[in-house]
């Protein structure tokens, strides 16, 4: 794949990511690429669904990333995105409010991921004395879903959240204790969700408990800022216990 092929593809994920429609190449001119002629985006499209990176779902319509596409884009064209100071605060001030009410932290965990990413947030604890697990989110999905007219994913998908404690091994197989993996589509190892693509980190916390976070969402997810997202997370995690959290105000405030 040359460059310019390279930057089309990344324009196809951006702004299949941003509408959820098929991409033409006028949009890519008129927004990524005016430098370049429309018949040459054309062919190069049609070269990149050749070699299985783009889809045509219509022959009259636009191109989509096939899970090859958003592979190739994943591993050799996105870039770290590191959360920006005001997002951590945000996120440590959130995680903050919530431990504040009592909410336990697996639980809590699994609800500011979902909040943040808009997909389903899973958190999950396994430690000598109990095994806690919990998801939140499944209606953002849902909804859409439902503007799709795609109901039967979600459903497939509520059902594994149904069982996804016993799935848990699944998941901890395929990923090394403190590495961020990212699934997409079929190489989901939770293969009845093989729609969605899953972004996932195992941990171990200071007092030795085994956990595992993961944000599950449509294929055209934001795969840097949720791999961000999951990072962070996991590094509060299995921190010292204690998050220093600066307030707008300019308080400190600890987390132990």
């Amino acid at each position: 794949m040359n460059e310019r092929q390279k930057h089309i593809l990344a324009a196809v994920v951006k702004e299949y990511t941003e509408t959820a429609l098929p991409v033409g190449s006028g949009v890519l001119v008129q927004k990524y690429l005016p430098d370049v002629s429309s018949a040459t985006i054309r062919n190069d499209m049609a070269e990149l669904e050749d070699e299985g990176y783009l889809y045509q779902p219509h022959i009259s319509s636009g191109r989509i990333p096939t899970d090859e596409g958003y592979r190739y884009f994943v591993e050799e064209v996105m870039e770290d995105r590191e959360l920006s100071l005001d997002e951590q605060q945000s996120l440590q001030k959130e995680l903050l409010q919530l431990r504040a009410k009592n909410v336990r932290l697996a639980r809590t965990t699994a609800k500011l991921l979902s909040a943040l990413s808009g997909g389903v947030g899973l958190s999950g604890v396994v430690s000598k004395n109990k095994e806690e697990f919990y998801e939140f989110g499944l209606p953002h999905l849902l909804e859409q879903a439902t503007e799709r007219g795609d109901i039967d994913e979600v459903c497939r998908l509520a059902e594994v959240l149904d069982l996804i404690d016993e799935k848990l091994d699944v998941l901890l197989d395929r990923v090394k204790d403190g590495e961020t993996r990212i699934f997409i589509g079929k190489e989901n190892p939770i293969s009845e969700i093989s729609g969605y693509s899953m972004v996932v980190s195992p941990y171990t916390s200071k007092g030795g408990d085994r956990g595992v976070i993961a944000l599950i969402g449509p294929k055209r997810m934001e795969y840097a800022k949720n791999k961000s997202l999951i990072d962070y997370v996991k590094r509060l995690l299995s921190s010292s216990g204690v998050v220093i959290v600066i307030l707008s105000s300019g308080a400190v405030v600890l987390i132990s």
